[in-house]
């Protein structure tokens, strides 16, 4: 009688079934008829039904990109930047951008100082932590000895986005980072340290963008546009910065319905 095997699977070649003993699987095949016995000894080594061993943690990204093409909020009267400024604040970016490539290699294969802990890619409070710093994460108010010791620490006032640091991550990081960064901004204020951190990962984001990139840049354009259409005066310092985001996504990565008319 036939085997399962034999009725899913006609045999093409006819060779005569062998046993592990009449065989030495150490030894090479000496001609055709032994290597077909080699080949017919593995397949019925091998188990009836493999399980595929998956880590979940690969599963937690989202499967699907819904991209929205919702447009930015309308700026208040006088807080839109002129076309000029957004032509000059484009070119300079691209300058960067130029910038950064060349030097990437350079910087790429220099040490980092022993205080510079990079987190793994998987860790998104880990990377808040370090970009924005433990003062602005977990929401701790300066102290008067903190005042009176202005020393750097970047464990607390977050490491600033260096090219040795930058030239470290792969276009997967930069995404990932992005994202990171972009979920805090949506639940919470512009920081300076989010705007250079912000800046100096779309500075890396590579052309052309892949469709999370592409969803993740008009989610900061738009989250820029709603804190910015809150601002009460033209005199708030964080009124540059967001009209520098909106100005990059818009008109850099020729996003131009998000851009501010002028």
């Amino acid at each position: 009688m036939k085997s399962d095997v034999e009725e899913l699977m006609p045999r093409l070649l006819p060779v005569e079934p062998c046993t592990e003993e009449e065989y030495d699987v150490n030894e090479p095949p000496r001609n055709p008829q032994e290597y077909l016995r080699y080949v017919q000894l593995e397949a019925s080594l091998c188990p009836d039904v493999v399980v595929a061993q998956i880590d979940p943690k690969k599963l937690r990204k989202k499967q699907s990109v819904n991209i929205s093409f919702t447009g930015c909020r309308a700026a208040p009267q006088g807080f839109s930047p002129s076309l000029k400024w957004q032509q000059q604040q484009v070119s300079s970016f691209s300058e960067v951008r130029q910038s950064v490539t060349k030097n990437r290699q350079h910087w790429k294969v220099q040490f980092l100082d022993d205080n510079v802990v990079m987190p793994k890619p998987d860790d998104e409070d880990g990377w808040k932590k370090f970009c924005l710093g433990e003062k602005v994460f977990l929401n701790i108010t300066s102290t008067e000895r903190d005042i009176g010791n202005p020393g750097l620490d970047y464990v607390k006032i977050g490491f600033p986005p260096f090219l040795s640091i930058m030239s470290k991550l792969n276009q997967s990081t930069i995404s990932a980072v992005l994202e990171y960064l972009i979920n805090w901004f949506e639940e919470n204020d512009f920081v300076p340290q989010l705007g250079r951190w912000l800046y100096a990962l779309l500075a890396c984001l590579e052309k052309p963008l892949l469709p999370e990139a592409h969803s993740l840049i008009r989610q900061l354009a738009r989250r820029c546009s709603a804190v910015r259409a809150n601002l009460e005066n033209k005199d708030d310092e964080r009124l540059s910065a967001l009209n520098l985001m909106i100005c990059i996504v818009a008109r850099y990565f020729e996003q131009n319905d998000l851009a501010d008319k002028d």
